[in-house]
């Protein structure tokens, strides 16, 4: 039977929050982002190791209570975002095997529910193809020109926006993202690099309160969840 692992990346500098400190260190309620983050996975009953990815020379680190966790290694990070996972996912050669799932999960979403991930892992593991959480756009969207002009109305119905986390079989998302570094070709996430290898990608509903903090105005809102929502965690 396949193993689960998680990798997340949090190498970062998250140059759009202005903040004194990378955006993962940010804190709600006393409580860093990354920690939210890591004590999601670990929830997860699934989850036989989380490796993160970290700056080897940012002493922040330290301070994460869940990096002390046995099921918990460390990374070093790399110059960009696929870098970074791919690090994480070779650290892993020898201990997850060939056809292993790993999760893919970012730093910056603290508000992700244990039933969500558990459906996301059980649907995943029951189709046998990668796939990751993503939320259909409900917005109007626009396809602007370089100077904010309005080229076309986009049809929403076929929209959604990424989340993470993302779950493939080791040795694929692993080979995926070698090809794409190799090639030069840039990819904001590890289904984008699955989708450049051909390989098919599912879509499973996540839930709203998943957000990214990247902007000021997120770090509100994800408080507001964690605050008022109770994420359920155990």
């Amino acid at each position: 039977m396949s193993s689960l692992w998680a990798v997340v990346p949090a190498a970062g500098s998250g140059q759009r929050m202005a903040a004194e400190v990378p955006k993962q260190y940010l804190r709600i309620a006393g409580t860093t982002l990354l920690e939210y983050a890591l004590r999601a996975l670990l929830a997860c009953p699934d989850v036989r190791g989380v490796v993160v990815v970290v700056d080897p020379t940012d002493r922040r680190a330290d301070e994460i209570l869940s990096l002390s966790d046995p099921r918990v290694s460390r990374a070093p990070g790399g110059a960009e975002r696929a870098d970074s996972v791919l690090s994480g996912l070779r650290s892993l050669a020898g201990i997850a095997a060939q056809d292993d799932w790993v999760l893919v999960h970012d730093a910056a979403r603290p508000c992700l529910p244990l039933i969500d991930l558990q459906r996301f892992v059980d649907t995943i593991k029951a189709g046998g193809v990668g796939g990751l959480l993503a939320q259909r756009v409900s917005d109007t969207i626009k396809r602007v020109t370089k100077n904010q002009r309005v080229e076309e109305t986009l049809d929403r119905d076929s929209l959604w926006r990424a989340q993470t986390p993302q779950m493939f079989r080791w040795s694929e998302l692993s080979s995926a993202l070698e090809q794409a570094l190799d090639k030069g070709v840039a990819v904001t996430d590890e289904a984008s690099a699955m989708e450049q290898a051909g390989y098919d990608v599912q879509i499973v509903e996540g839930p709203a309160c998943n957000l990214k903090v990247t902007v000021p105005d997120d770090l509100r809102v994800a408080e507001y969840y964690l605050k008022t929502w109770a994420v359920k965690r155990t």
